[in-house]
């Protein structure tokens, strides 16, 4: 679905990483490990053509995203769900509303409607639907940020430290969703720093390990 092959990205003549090759197929579960600065959050935007790899090949679904349009690229975006470090709302409307939006902005609001209910109670927030985002705890602002990137269905979900501001309970919650789209059939990339959450998976899923440091991609698989 989503592959890297000898993929490198640099900027103000700085390389950040080179020869990156990785595929995520139907069905992985692989995290992406590393110190800070060295391009996790990067990689994860080259999966989702939000960046241009300045070396090698990024291919979605079989086709090179250097060389998709605008419109292309939209169509292979509902494909991949992401959950942003960040994870920002409109503060403005109710949480259903927020978590509607991917739908709502590409004119198929009536497509989510209907599961909206089932996929409130999925994440644990039937009872928060009508509040606003300001009023949710951490925990709830990210199981809210995952709902709405699995409400198109997405083939892939690509989640960014989702779980750096929660504590250990939540992490675990937020994990245990983010197994049960994996046995779905959905592919997860999830980029962390917390081992203790990738120790806690080897129970729940087979993970496969990627580390970014020094620019490469030094271990895959790894046991931790």
């Amino acid at each position: 679905m989503i592959e890297f092959d000898g993929v490198g990205y640099g900027y103000d003549g700085r390389t950040l990483f080179s020869g990156l090759s990785m595929s995520l197929a139907p069905g992985a579960f692989h995290f992406l490990t590393g110190p800070s600065g060295a391009g996790k959050t990067t990689l994860l935007k080259l999966c989702y053509a939000e960046l241009t790899a300045t070396q090698g090949r990024v291919s979605l679904w079989g086709r090179d995203a250097s060389a998709m349009d605008r419109d292309a690229v939209a169509l292979a975006r509902r494909r991949i769900g992401v959950v942003h470090q960040d994870c920002q709302f409109l503060d403005h409307l109710p949480v259903a509303e927020n978590i509607l939006l991917p739908l709502t902005v590409a004119g198929r609001q009536a497509e989510g409607e209907g599961n909206l209910r089932e996929l409130l109670a999925w994440v644990g927030l039937s009872r928060q639907a009508v509040q606003r985002p300001p009023e949710l705890s951490g925990g709830e602002r990210q199981r809210a940020a995952l709902a709405r990137a699995v409400i198109t269905s997405p083939d892939v979900i690509l989640a960014d430290e989702p779980t750096g501001n929660l504590d250990w309970e939540m992490s675990q919650r937020l994990l245990t969703l983010l197994v049960e789209l994996n046995r779905m059939g959905k592919a997860v990339l999830i980029a962390t720093h917390d081992l203790n959450l990738i120790r806690a998976s080897k129970s729940m899923v087979p993970a496969r390990i990627l580390r970014l440091r020094d620019g490469r991609l030094q271990q895959a698989g790894a046991d931790l």
